[in-house]
């Protein structure tokens, strides 16, 4: 049997790891709801969550990953009792990342297309109405050149896995993990050294408790905001899918696991968290809403950018930052993709690549369509990508990690002795094992409150 990769340094885990979790959300949705329930004492909450809740449910990921070897098609499989169906949620967690990339190659798509359009000035002189209405015709008539640009980012991505795990995807996102650093701390200096940039880092930064606790109107949200808090400290991750324990699958035995979370959690949260001091400063500096959603990275930005000394430059640089990040995500989707058919069927890399570039470019097609050419076509009332981002965001993430949970504590599954015995391994932080009923009880039943809640949003109007 041929020998399984390995990661050639520790730094290349932590960036890799931590490029699959950084990604669009990190950048537009977490300075959005930040700013929306109070600033840094929505920051205080999320990172309390972040620690209950996303680094033990990663920790697991990348245990069943490391002690199977093997992605999230095989790994329950190697290590379940016998006679157990434990294995089944495997293809779940493989279709959670082909549903992931039938959106995520499309928005990837548009960012490299902005960074063009940033940097030949096709924006210059337009107005908030005229780029929103430049981002609607893109959707809705510039079919040919979203698809080009979305056929760009999956060859890419794929040229990239074909060269394997050291040579190609660990080389790969270091380099965009440090230019994406780099591009993220020149352009923070830039926004902050802008006019008028104060306002929006005390909207920001300054704790605002009433804020938090309470909206515009004066409703109180609390708990609204706790789940807000809960929902982002969970989904940045990127958890229940398998798309963290195949890294844990590459690695080696010297380091114990729940070091290595908070490592890729405190660089998640760092990228975010200095997204927010690009955003909000550069917005306040010129008189612009930030909180736009969606729309915050395709419309009010590059309104910001037009208005900027310079910002044909700084557009462009933030485009490519964008870039970065969604790439990093799409090449360690693309890899946990690749190594299932590698691991489930024992074909080579090769003919896993060339495969997998025809299947993600037709399962691709939907997304693209969904707002042009197939807009009539709406299932459950959400066009192609609401609904394949619900299926994944507000499903298979929840549901996988639940199952991640119960296989790493329940005695019908690995077991927790098992589990402490494989995520301890090695030097560094102990997983904290003292909180075991909290584990196998308690955070199940917080995970499907998210379930839950997710759904209450999204279908109680």
């Amino acid at each position: 049997m041929k020998e399984r990769e390995t990661f050639a340094s520790r730094l290349g885990f932590v960036l890799i790891s931590a490029g699959c979790a950084i990604g669009l959300g990190n950048v537009w949705r977490f300075p959005y709801i930040v700013g929306q329930y109070g600033g840094a004492a929505f920051v205080l909450i999320y990172i309390v969550f972040l620690l209950i809740m996303g680094l033990p449910i990663m920790s697991m990921e990348f245990a069943v990953g490391r002690a199977s070897r093997k992605s999230i098609t095989m790994s329950f499989q190697q290590l379940e009792p016998r006679g157990t169906k434990w294995h089944w949620y495997g293809w779940f967690g493989m279709a959670g990342n082909y549903l992931l990339m039938m959106f995520y190659t499309t928005i990837s798509g548009w960012l490299l297309l902005y960074f063009f359009k940033l940097a030949s000035g096709q924006f210059e002189g337009m107005d908030t109405t005229q780029v929103s209405e430049a981002f609607t015709t893109m959707q809705t008539q510039d079919v040919g050149i979203q698809l080009l640009f979305m056929v760009i980012v999956v060859v890419l991505g794929m040229l990239v896995c074909s060269r394997g795990l050291k040579n190609g995807v660990e080389k790969a996102n270091k380099a965009m993990m440090l230019c994406l650093l780099a591009l993220l701390v020149v352009l923070a200096v830039r926004a902050l050294t802008l006019p008028g940039a104060v306002e929006g880092l005390k909207f920001y930064l300054v704790p605002n408790f009433h804020n938090l606790m309470y909206d515009a109107n004066g409703k109180f949200r609390l708990f609204e905001a706790i789940y807000a808090a809960m929902g982002q400290s969970f989904f940045t991750l990127s958890l229940g899918i398998g798309a963290m324990a195949i890294f844990g699958s590459y690695i080696g035995k010297e380091r114990r696991l729940f070091g290595e979370c908070i490592n890729i959690g405190v660089l998640d949260t760092f990228v975010a968290f200095t997204s927010g001091l690009i955003i909000f400063p550069s917005a306040f500096a010129f008189g612009v809403n930030p909180d736009q959603g969606p729309n915050l990275i395709f419309v009010t930005l590059p309104n910001v950018f037009n208005s900027m000394p310079g910002g044909r430059l700084w557009g462009a640089l933030f485009f490519v930052f964008l870039f970065f990040a969604a790439l990093s995500t799409v090449t360690a989707v693309f890899e946990n993709i690749l190594a299932c058919w590698m691991d489930k069927w024992g074909i080579s890399r090769g003919k896993a690549v060339a495969a997998n570039l025809v299947l993600i470019l037709l399962l691709s097609l939907p997304c693209l369509l969904g707002n042009n050419l197939w807009s009539a076509v709406r299932p459950f009332g959400m066009n192609f990508m609401d609904l394949e981002d619900f299926l994944v965001s507000n499903n298979l993430l929840p549901i996988g990690s639940v199952i991640y949970l119960l296989f790493c504590c329940s005695k019908w599954g690995w077991g927790f002795d098992n589990f402490l015995a494989e995520v301890d391994t090695g030097k560094g932080v102990r997983f904290p094992a003292r909180f075991r009923v909290y584990f196998k009880y308690i955070l199940p039943f917080v995970v499907l409150i998210i379930l839950f809640m997710g759904y209450l949003d999204k279908f109680s109007g």
